[in-house]
């Protein structure tokens, strides 16, 4: 878990994940904590056939807005759905299931989701990363995936062959993350303390 690290798209190239490897880590996904069991995400695996309507989508969201895009934009908008030989948009739906479960125990739930998938791919030796924008939000991406009006797309997963990698960056030290509560309020660290 401690390798796992944010590979770019470009960097990601063939050959990509059997689909009996991909199977696998989609099967991982779904153990993700899920309230109620409304199953509020969902995964979109964008094969290469598909990747040119994906890459227009991008384009037009660009359009969208920017409509002064210059074409060099544009053709690099459309290029970002033709890197990593693996794609998926991961999608959430904020209203399936139990109403009062709350969109951010939803999106929660995809990240786990996520995360297990990105967890699978660094163990068997694969590249990934996540990626999104505004394009995300974008009627041209919503209408081509046919997203609902509670639905959400969060980001995309990419997997591949790392090409080229970056030294793994720093991570933050736990006691730049965790604080403990005390009697006096919370206070920087781990504090086992129980006064």
């Amino acid at each position: 878990m401690d390798t796992r690290q944010t590979v770019l798209p470009k960097r990601l190239v063939g050959p990509g994940p059997s689909a009996q490897e991909l199977q696998e880590w989609l099967t991982s996904a779904t153990s993700a904590p899920d309230h109620e069991r409304v199953r509020p995400w969902r995964l979109v695996l964008v094969p290469d056939t598909q990747r040119p309507r994906l890459g227009q989508a991008f384009a037009n969201a660009l359009r969208e807005r920017d409509p002064s895009a210059t074409a060099d934009q544009l053709a690099q908008a459309y290029d970002k759905a033709l890197r990593a030989p693996v794609l998926l948009l991961v999608v959430v739906n904020g209203v399936c299931g139990d109403p009062d479960i709350d969109l951010n125990e939803r999106v929660l739930s995809a990240g786990c989701a996520v995360q297990n998938l990105l967890l699978m791919a660094t163990a068997r030796g694969w590249g990934s990363a996540l990626t999104s924008g505004k394009a995300m939000k974008s009627s041209a991406l919503r209408s081509l995936f046919a997203l609902g009006p509670q639905e959400h797309a969060l980001c995309c997963l990419s997997m591949g062959t790392v090409s080229a990698r970056k030294p793994t960056p720093p991570r933050p030290g736990v006691h730049e993350i965790v604080r403990t509560l005390t009697d006096a309020g919370p206070i920087d660290g781990l504090h086992t303390d129980p006064s």
